[in-house]
């Protein structure tokens, strides 16, 4: 079984990407698991920038299959915020409530039709013959005005689907990878590496 290095050091992505590489040839490890420890500062102006930045630091350590993604919450009432630096919104350690209490009172009386929003996810791969691959997917949806759900991680609780009628926090684990932006730019990666490998 070939390896593929994931660069992210977050539990709950990992859950969500074995998932869907579940079908694959591949061994999908974390950078921790594959003992990779290094500090990698995200500068890129876009998510693919940032995902290149990500795999291309790993794939030099390991010389392996490295896959990153870099993704962002974009709200069209706040130009498009948090955007790229959906992350490092307000401090990287600040937590996710805190962050989401903030965009929901940002909003505090607009309407259901001006609070449109999407989350967007970039995901880069570097192959061990140098070569580089992107892709770029995207789920719709609106701001809700209160946080809903246990289920997911970061702006998820926040982040309202109006073909389920829910929040992402509160799809299971199933109906997530298949809507959402990274569940649809993982299986748009896995057709390139079909095609490439």
């Amino acid at each position: 079984m070939k390896r593929m290095i994931f660069a992210t050091g977050n539990a709950g992505k990992m859950k969500e990407i074995r998932m869907i590489m579940a079908d694959t040839d591949y061994e999908v490890l974390s950078m921790k698991e594959a003992g990779v420890d290094i500090d990698i500062e995200e500068n890129g102006s876009t998510y693919e920038e940032n995902a290149l930045i990500k795999a291309r630091a790993v794939a030099a350590v390991t010389g392996d299959t490295v896959l990153a993604d870099d993704s962002g919450l974009e709200i069209d009432y706040l130009n498009k915020e948090p955007g790229v630096q959906s992350a490092r919104y307000m401090g990287e350690d600040t937590p996710y409530a805190i962050k989401n209490a903030n965009l929901i009172s940002r909003l505090e009386g607009v309407p259901d039709e001006q609070r449109t929003a999407r989350f967007v996810c970039a995901i880069a791969a570097v192959l061990p013959d140098g070569r580089e691959l992107t892709t770029r997917a995207t789920i719709e949806g609106r701001i809700g005005y209160e946080e809903k759900g246990n289920h997911g991680f970061g702006y998820d609780p926040i982040f309202f689907v109006p073909e389920f009628g829910k929040t992402t926090a509160e799809l299971t684990e199933e109906e997530k990878n298949q809507v959402s932006h990274r569940g649809k730019a993982l299986e748009l990666m896995k057709k390139e590496l079909n095609r490439t490998t």
